[in-house]
């Protein structure tokens, strides 16, 4: 096996695009892909200030294989600090290797590393190869939570 992981830098931003539209095709979202490379460049890696999220890249054999894509949150129940994991994304070709397991522990080490109590994700009810996948790895899924979101026009106007 060669896989090697690694954080991501600016020079990454058009490789990590292409991952965000492969990961919203294979999710059926690809219509809702507004990042652009400028806009990622900004949040991920600013001039001045905190990133909005990190990335983590896994090569395969030298070459872009998948990423993870995280930022902080907190638990008031907890009283600490936890990441969300907001995409993990294999290269449907290179998938059962290990890829995704490897970047999702690498997430969880830094979660480990930084005193976080939990590290979340969202998967979608119609994915079960990915269910199956989280549920192999220990994960427990939440039923009873449901995801609420303001975006766009409705954000617009609520704000």
């Amino acid at each position: 096996m060669s896989l090697a992981l690694r954080s991501a830098n600016p020079a990454d931003v058009p490789v990590i695009l292409g991952f965000i539209r492969d990961l919203a095709a294979y999710e059926r979202l690809l219509d809702q892909v507004e990042a652009t490379e400028d806009r990622l460049r900004a949040t991920l890696f600013p001039p001045a200030g905190t990133p909005a999220a990190e990335c983590v890249l896994a090569l395969w054999q030298g070459e872009p294989a998948g990423f993870a894509l995280f930022f902080p949150t907190y638990s008031t129940f907890l009283a600490r600090p936890g990441l969300h994991l907001e995409d993990l994304f294999v290269t449907p070709t290179l998938r059962g290797r290990g890829i995704g397991g490897a970047l999702l522990r690498h997430v969880a080490r830094l979660a480990r590393a930084r005193g976080c109590g939990r590290l979340e994700w969202n998967v979608l009810d119609w994915n079960q190869p990915a269910i199956a996948f989280y549920e192999r790895l220990g994960a427990q899924r939440l039923p009873e939570w449901q995801l609420c979101r303001l975006t766009g026009a409705a954000l617009d106007r609520f704000a």
